[in-house]
């Protein structure tokens, strides 16, 4: 018998290599757009993320439905074929998987050597061997999609048992040929531009602006020493490095610097720690019981602080927290250090109420 060689399978086409882009693309956008739905609470991006995969793949069936029509229609030719070498993977279910190497012999056409992946059951896998005979099926203008017939018709198997088939020359070629480099690095490229394209798209729902809305006051002036920032009805002061609001005249500098424009402004909070102020001021035209921050008692809040401190081992932060919620000016000083922590309460005044923790 004459042996020629027959022509492996073509690389991938321009069309292959677009669809591994897109592909790629789909899935990147998909994932990140359902992942970026569900942590920024956006319900048109988990939507997106799962609707866009689906759209998706009813229009890869519509669009390769006729191909696959046209290769369903193909009616398959048979053929004797050798066993070169076999080799079975391991499997968690009676149906093993077995690579083979094969010498296909048509009847009307050269022989050639076809390697394919076929799952045999396990049974059945001591009838496979090298240089078995066994019949087998193929596309007429796909001869690498071969498939060995299990259940082959009387005539053929009996063709099978008394065939001899010798060998062809030249690689086997496979049943499913390797994306190349090219194809590979285009749905990689795909994959990541699918990534970013949705935090550009949605940049605003993702990473909505903090500054620059309208009617939003301008920064203040920021000094070496200390910083004033005054947003909406709340001020706060930060003191520059080495300096601390218990420093003598620190504290009623910055209460100050935060009433100027306004003498009546009251306010509803007042929080110190150590070099920061932060104020909550009552907003015009609204009822509140507020107090004028300038009436605290500067004088008394290095005491406070160090009265508090002198149970909890050795300090590491205090806060002072002054309002008006029970009706009167109500001081909280907290201390906490490696011994633990005390509260202590003081009124309008400074004169200690009460006292806890330590």
């Amino acid at each position: 018998m004459t042996v020629t060689a027959v022509t492996s399978p073509a690389h991938s086409t321009p069309a292959d290599l677009a669809l591994g882009f897109l592909t790629g693309g789909v899935v990147g956008a998909s994932l990140t757009a359902f992942i970026c739905g569900c942590v920024v609470e956006k319900a048109s991006l988990i939507v997106m993320g799962l609707v866009l995969p689906a759209v998706y793949g009813l229009v890869f069936f519509l669009a390769t439905l006729p191909r696959r029509a046209r290769e369903a229609a193909v009616v398959p030719r048979t053929a004797l074929a050798v066993i070169e070498g076999l080799e079975a993977a391991g499997g968690e279910t009676s149906d093993v998987p077995v690579r083979f190497d094969l010498t296909v012999a048509p009847d009307d056409g050269p022989a050639y050597r076809a390697e394919i992946r076929q799952d045999i059951h396990l049974a059945e896998l001591p009838d496979y061997r090298p240089r078995g005979i066994v019949v087998v099926e193929y596309p007429p203008d796909r001869p690498w999609k071969v498939r060995i017939v299990k259940r082959p018709t009387p005539e053929w198997e009996e063709r099978a048992a008394v065939a001899r088939v010798d060998s062809a020359p030249g690689p086997p070629m496979k049943s499913e040929s390797p994306a190349g480099r090219a194809g590979g690095l285009l749905t990689l490229f795909g994959l990541l531009l699918g990534v970013a394209a949705v935090p550009a798209l949605f940049r605003a729902d993702l990473f909505p602006s903090r500054e620059g809305e309208s009617g939003a006051p301008p920064r203040p002036s920021v000094s070496s020493s200390s910083t004033t920032t005054v947003v909406s009805a709340t001020g706060t002061v930060t003191l520059g490095p080495g300096r601390s609001m218990l420093d003598e005249g620190d504290l009623r500098k910055a209460l100050e610097s935060l009433a100027q424009g306004g003498d009546d402004r009251l306010a509803l909070t007042v929080v110190v720690r150590d070099r920061l102020l932060t104020v909550a001021f009552s907003p015009s035209g609204v009822n509140a019981a507020g107090f004028d921050p300038r009436s605290l008692p500067y004088d008394r809040l290095p005491g406070l602080v160090d009265e508090a401190g002198s149970d909890v081992g050795s300090p590491q932060s205090w806060q002072m927290t002054a309002d008006r919620v029970t009706g009167s000016l109500r001081l909280r000083v907290v201390v906490t250090g490696d011994g633990g922590a005390t509260t202590l309460e003081a009124d309008g005044q400074g004169k200690v109420l009460r006292r806890s923790g330590g």
